[in-house]
């Protein structure tokens, strides 16, 4: 049997050499299995968190898969601002690589003219979607590759890149080394036989070609104890155990560099001009860039959590780790993991013609309106699938029935002719079951007063569409409430049937407040605008501000009695089939104008 990896190494014995003299020491333990304090009661100093995601291939333009990796990101970001944390939050292309050679070739202009114009769609792409980004890193600046450089230098400072031979599959569209059993038979358009990879359906060829190695089979045993100590390294849970599998096989070692006449694309090895980074090395670095690497990055590495999909899981979770490890670099806090989109069942293509365009569909369905379908029915441990009906029916009953109609009903001046916070009375909802108001209303505080427990485990775990399940739940038992107790059919010539009226708005707002609060890292315009109408200062929006209703408990309220804000309008229009439509022929006529 053919082995995948083949090396004749120079310096093999060298290393266990020094192995055996002590000079390379053992790889230290990276990693800490120490609980900290409650996010929500967290040291101060421990209050940093960095946050990324994936630097995007600028082969081709943005499609909703990097939209959903952005937005994931964001979300986070913004949640941890919300609770006091000085985040940081990096995105960015990823500019180099055979594949960015040949595309730039076959568009007839240069590599770094072609990167900047790619580069440029995904920012403003990420712009136009409100992604908060603190850095947006491209590999062709000249910080990245001082850090990819100073990288390289201490890895082979190390012993543990050394120069050898290369022979195995190679995907030059996945940027991949493959093992025989990642690859199977196929026929291309012409019918010839070729391989390909089993993942990714992408041709594979067989390399052979002197370069560097990188000792990655030094590492499968820390990188075993690492995950085996932080069994919530890698998340979910079912990406944690896919890595585990891959290590209980043999770990070859990894090519890290190309000869320079096959790829000019790149960072040249710092020593040897005849050879060019492997662009996975010069990618994954990026984190450390941003970070402040090599002088400046301890503030932020510790608290570094990663965002990917599942289809860079092996260079992220394995590649990454033992890259640091060999670096003496700690390890990431967490690699969130996310799956794919798919578009009414079947798997994005361009030959298919079933591409969506993230930029045009955001415009479609407004930009919360995008962000809050992708967080609601994104599953992180499973495909999703893409529709425009889906979207339609989704933001409708969500965003603008139920919150919107919410928020409408109980700041119409026919209810609230004063426009104020009205003042709550415990006469009609005292603390225990009595006055005018029923058990289920009681359900209904109680599940308000407990969401944002609810929210922060969800938000933390990155299982965002559990905190918005959660929200709307709770929004449907405001909605309820008002229903139940009808207040426009109320007397306000009554004084206690005013006093009942003000009571219900009251808490009808206060649950409002909390949605609009907890919905800032999804919705950030719609919540803006919500918390506006309710008059809720820049400054009572964090999540210190969450105290529910203070009056049940006999506290006081910072806001009865205040204006509210001036109406801008509803939440969210309704969307139809002509809203739909509408978009569409205004993108045909911008393209055909061009």
């Amino acid at each position: 049997m053919r082995l995948p990896f083949l090396f004749v190494t120079k310096g093999w014995k060298t290393f266990h050499r020094l192995q055996q003299n002590h000079f390379l020491s053992p790889v230290p333990r990276l990693w800490s299995t120490d609980v900290r304090c409650g996010s929500t009661q967290q040291c101060k100093e421990d209050k940093v968190y960095y946050v990324t995601t994936p630097i995007f291939y600028v082969n081709a333009s943005p499609h909703l898969g990097h939209l959903y990796s952005a937005v994931i990101a964001d979300c986070s970001h913004r949640y941890k601002r919300l609770q006091g944390f000085n985040s940081r939050f990096a995105t960015g292309t990823d500019e180099h690589g055979l594949k960015i050679q040949q595309a730039a070739e076959a568009a007839g202009k240069d590599p770094l003219t072609f990167c900047t114009d790619v580069s440029e769609r995904f920012k403003h792409l990420f712009g136009s979607c409100n992604i908060s980004h603190t850095d947006y890193i491209r590999t062709t600046e000249k910080r990245h590759r001082q850090a990819v450089e100073h990288f390289w230098t201490v890895l082979w400072n190390k012993g543990l890149i050394y120069k050898g031979s290369y022979e195995g599959f190679y995907s030059t569209q996945d940027e991949s080394f493959l093992m025989p059993s990642q690859v199977g038979d196929a026929l291309d358009s012409s019918g010839k036989e070729i391989k390909i990879s089993l993942e990714s359906g992408h041709k594979v060829e067989w390399m052979k070609e002197e370069n560097y190695m990188f000792r990655l089979s030094a590492f499968r045993s820390q990188l075993l104890d690492w995950l085996k100590a932080n069994p919530g390294a890698i998340q979910p849970e079912r990406f944690h155990q896919a890595v585990l599998r891959w290590l209980q096989e043999d770990l070859p070692d990894l090519s890290v560099s190309r000869q320079r006449s096959r790829l000019q694309w790149g960072i040249p090895v710092p020593g040897d001009a005849e050879q060019t980074i492997y662009v996975w090395l010069d990618a994954l670095v990026n984190y450390l860039t941003v970070a402040g690497y090599p002088d400046r990055h301890d503030q932020w590495w510790h608290a570094v959590h990663h965002i990917i999909g599942k289809d860079i899981l092996k260079f992220h979770a394995i590649y990454w780790p033992a890259f640091l490890l060999g670096a003496g670099l700690p390890l990431p806090e967490v690699i969130h993991v996310h799956s794919h989109w798919t578009v009414g069942g079947k798997k994005m293509s361009k030959s298919l013609g079933n591409v969506i365009d993230p930029f045009e569909h955001s415009q479609m369905f407004t930009t919360d309106g995008m962000r809050y379908f992708l967080l609601r029915q994104g599953v992180p441990d499973s495909d999703c699938d893409y529709t425009e009906n889906k979207v339609v029916k989704l933001l409708n009953a969500e965003l603008a029935d139920s919150l919107g109609g919410l928020l409408n009903r109980c700041t119409a001046p026919a209810l609230n002719p004063a426009q104020v916070y009205p003042s709550f009375c415990s006469q009609f909802f005292p603390s225990e079951l009595g006055g005018k108001a029923v058990m289920e209303d009681y359900h209904m505080l109680d599940a308000v007063k407990s969401l944002p427990a609810v929210v922060e485990k969800h938000y933390e775990s990155m299982h965002v569409y559990k905190a918005l399940e959660a929200i709307t739940a709770c929004i449907r038992q405001t909605n309820g409430f008002v229903q139940r107790h009808t207040p426009w059919k109320l007397d306000r010539r009554d004084d206690e049937d005013q006093r009942w009226l003000d009571t219900i708005i009251c808490v009808s707002l206060e649950c409002l407040r909390i949605y609009g609060t907890l919905l800032q890292p999804v919705v950030p315009e719609i919540s803006n605008k919500l918390l506006t109408r309710l008059g809720v200062r820049p400054e009572e929006r964090s999540w210190e501000a969450l105290d529910f209703l203070p009056r049940f408990r006999g506290m006081d309220c910072p806001f009865e009695g205040r204006a509210l804000g001036s109406d801008s309008g509803v939440l969210l229009s309704r969307l139809g089939s002509q809203n739909v439509d509408k978009e569409k022929t205004k993108k045909t006529k911008s393209v055909h104008s061009k």
